[in-house]
């Protein structure tokens, strides 16, 4: 199987505006981003809305597709630029641009998904461990997913689910395995094509998770589990918090 990786980078960020150029540890954000990808995946392409992160990337080596002002998700922006690149790729990887520490074993794992001819999309998962505590656990921006025994995904909340009734909340960390939702998706090109042409749904709108649309529509959902913990950078804050991991890496 061939596959594509497609990094989505806008400019306009209500909370960081120009984040893919913000600098790290020497680099763009959008360069270490794209060094990580590259060579892991049979191709690689930034896909942009803005002609200083075209040029950007043009400048350290990397290739890139400009795309619409108007994509609402990353997804809408991967076939757009999934589109313009052509070629016979199965697979379209979808990774976002503010996460500069995706690991090569990540993208590997969503790879192997594909190995079952029956998983139309692939994402990853963390499992939570005791060690992070209820607040991590309960923190609204970091989806948490339920898996079926195929590990297909059954559903994906902000709250956390299950809820253990008869338990106390100290020790639901001890007596279940919860995983957090890794916002890594890739999809066979063919599912990628039809599941941009779908209107927002219900549950998506009520929870605000691209992903609840895809299930609605009867779409399966297969994850990977990682152990690795990505950093995202979403404002000035993170990109701090980066410098300091970055330091130690």
């Amino acid at each position: 199987m061939k596959f594509l990786g497609i990094i989505p980078a806008r400019y306009a960020s209500t909370r960081f505006p120009a984040k893919p150029l913000a600098m790290l540890g020497g680099k763009t954000v959008i360069q270490r981003v794209y060094e990580q990808v590259a060579g892991i995946l049979d191709d690689a392409y930034v896909a942009t809305d803005d002609e200083r992160i075209e040029e950007a990337v043009k400048a350290f080596g990397g290739k890139v597709v400009m795309t619409s002002v108007n994509h609402k998700s990353g997804t809408d922006r991967c076939y757009e630029a999934y589109t313009k690149i052509g070629g016979d790729f199965d697979v379209i990887v979808n990774i976002q641009g503010d996460e500069p520490f995706i690991q090569p074993s990540q993208l590997e794992t969503v790879k192997a998904c594909f190995d079952d001819i029956t998983t139309q999309i692939a994402t990853l998962v963390k499992p939570f461990t005791p060690e992070n505590g209820f607040e991590v656990l309960e923190n609204i921006n970091s989806p948490k997913v339920v898996l079926n025994k195929n590990m297909n995904a059954l559903y994906f909340s902000r709250s956390i689910i299950p809820y253990q009734r008869n338990a106390g909340k100290q020790d639901w960390l001890k007596n279940h395995t919860y995983y957090k939702h890794i916002g890594l998706y890739a999809y066979r090109a063919e599912v990628l094509k039809e599941i941009t042409s779908l209107p927002q749904s219900s549950l998506e709108l009520a929870e605000s998770l691209e992903q609840l649309r895809w299930l609605e529509n009867g779409y399966t959902i297969k994850a990977g589990i990682t152990e690795v913990e990505t950093i995202g950078i979403d404002t000035p804050q993170d990109l701090e918090k980066a410098e300091e991991f970055l330091k130690i890496c």
